[in-house]
């Protein structure tokens, strides 16, 4: 079935549809990009190549195109509906002209221009599904890889759809679920399950690229006998988490992979995994190739409130007292950015995106007020940097509410594992964050408020614009330099998955996702949707 959309006034034809099986277009052969094009895709003003632009993350990209004084006028050109109401998260992948989406089940090919279907893959599952939210693909070689929520690993044709190989690579009975975007990188694609609060036992693990052979696997919660288990007191009781749920960074000329993991299960009940429980919201960083720890940052040490760590990007280089530094920006639900330096893994500096109280009180089962809640802080679209003003942009989320410890531990098949509850603020008191931070200091130079929580991606530009959106359905563009809005438009729902930017017939164009958040949210269901700005052409 296929259905057509309204269309914008002046412009395009807004294609929308619903697409049962397989559709094939002709042109765009897609036998790329490269390794060495995935290396140089921070460079790389045309195409987003990774679900934050580039292995660094940095979400910056040199096109100037869109400017301050142009950005009023940006208008939709095309919309595609993909229909479903289920979250929609994706991080949209263009590569030469093509832009490639997925939701929970649905892996689909876009003309980036137009809106026009190549291709749409459905995924049958195989196994018990888990969480609904799909973060997207990555693409390498004529290969899109992507996960499922039954726990497969995906390689799929880029230019005609086609499936080439599946492969069970986590235990969907069990819980785990694969909700992050791959990492490819020479012959191996890495990804890890989320599913802390089942809870499963978390872990990181490198597949062949060519058939999904498993290489390496890292337990980012150590099994007995591990280095780290005995941050984890001895008990009969279950215990796990340490599972992994957003993008990954790569610093390639090194060979250092940085990950992000989630918090330990259960969430709210220390009692039974006393210690810090390594390496529970912690950066992990990995070597590459072997899967081998070469150091880690934990950001909340024996956390009791559900604090994942979220982001481990973006990787970039400011002057830090004079001294010119390769750092990176850690970011998680504890409200806290956190920069390090990469090489002498020194911490710099740390700095509020969000509201923070009573953050170290020991929880009861009485309950306590705590800023931020479990929905709180930065959740699965991190930090954007500009390095030509050495800024540094989040977007987060502020709401509160009270921590109940249970009374009596209990683990129901079935049911999240967290050993309490937590009791928000009412939602007409949750709010949103954008903080713009000076990199070399951490001093907060502006912040954007929004009515609601701030979950959308963001973009930077060399134009030093910044595209975003709000729950409210917003697509924003704001100055980079003291954040003055410079557009509002509406689209069809809630903006909380991937926003980028890139170039295509010479002409610069911003995609922004919007639909469903998880129930949890308050936003009001809509279908999974891509729209796609730029600027009018003469006469049009």
């Amino acid at each position: 079935m296929t259905r057509v959309g309204r269309r914008w006034p002046g412009l395009t034809l807004v294609v929308s549809g619903l697409l049962v099986g397989l559709v094939v277009l002709p042109g765009g052969a897609q036998q790329g990009p490269t390794q060495a094009e995935l290396n140089a895709a921070a460079s790389n003003a045309s195409d987003w190549l990774l679900p934050n632009h580039d292995y660094g993350g940095q979400r910056f990209v040199e096109l100037t195109q869109i400017t301050p004084e142009n950005a009023p006028s940006l208008r939709p050109v095309c919309s595609y509906e993909i229909g479903g109401i289920r979250p929609f998260h994706t991080n949209p992948i263009v590569y030469r002209g093509v832009m490639y989406l997925t939701t929970s089940h649905a892996t689909i090919a876009l003309d980036a221009a137009t809106c026009q279907v190549r291709w749409r893959h459905d995924w049958v599952p195989k196994a018990r599904e888990n969480w609904p939210q799909s973060r997207g693909v990555a693409v390498k070689e004529g290969k899109i890889v992507r996960g499922t929520l039954d726990g497969y690993l995906l390689a799929i044709d880029a230019e005609s759809g086609r499936l080439l190989w599946e492969r069970a690579a986590a235990n969907g009975d069990i819980g785990e679920t694969f909700t992050m975007p791959p990492v490819l990188v020479e012959d191996l694609v890495i990804a890890g399950p989320a599913g802390n609060e089942v809870p499963i036992k978390g872990w990181v693990g490198a597949f062949r690229l060519e058939n999904g052979e498993q290489v390496w696997r890292f337990n980012t919660r150590p099994r007995p006998g591990e280095p780290g288990a005995e941050t984890w007191s001895a008990t009969d009781v279950l215990t796990g988490g340490g599972a992994v749920w957003t993008p990954f960074s790569l610093d390639p000329a090194r060979g250092l992979l940085y990950v992000p993991v989630g918090n330990p299960a259960p969430d709210l009940y220390t009692d039974v995994r006393r210690g810090d429980n390594l390496y529970t919201n912690s950066m992990v960083v990995l070597d590459v190739r072997s899967g081998k720890l070469v150091w880690h940052y934990q950001a909340v040490p024996n956390d009791f409130h559900d604090w994942d760590l979220t982001q481990t990007s973006p990787l970039f280089s400011a002057e830090v007292n004079g001294v010119r530094r390769q750092l990176v920006a850690v970011v998680g639900k504890d409200g806290l950015l956190h920069v390090l330096d990469r090489e002498t893994r020194a911490h710099l500096y740390q700095v509020a995106v969000t509201r923070r109280e009573n953050v170290d009180v020991p929880l009861t089962t009485a309950g306590v007020y705590v800023c931020p809640g479990v929905l709180g802080g930065v959740q699965w679209n991190g930090p954007a940097f500009n390095p030509r003003i050495n800024t540094l942009y989040v977007n987060s989320v502020e709401w509160c509410g009270v921590f109940r410890k249970a009374e009596t531990l209990q683990h129901v098949p079935g049911r999240n594992y967290v050993g309490g509850r937590w009791s928000p603020e009412p939602l007409e008191q949750a709010r949103g964050w954008l903080t713009a931070i000076d990199a070399s200091t951490g001093t907060i130079r502006w912040r954007y408020a929004s009515r609601r929580p701030m979950l959308a991606a963001i973009v930077a530009t060399s134009a030093d614009l910044l595209f975003t959106g709000e729950l409210d359905g917003t697509f924003l563009v704001l100055d980079a330099r003291d954040g003055a809005v410079l557009h509002r438009f509406n689209v069809p729902g809630p903006m909380n998955g991937g926003v980028v930017t890139y170039q295509a017939g010479g002409r610069q164009y911003v995609a922004a996702t919007s639909g469903s958040a998880t129930y949890f949210w308050g936003a009001p269901t809509a279908p999974a949707t891509v729209t796609i700005f730029a600027i009018p052409r003469p006469g049009s």
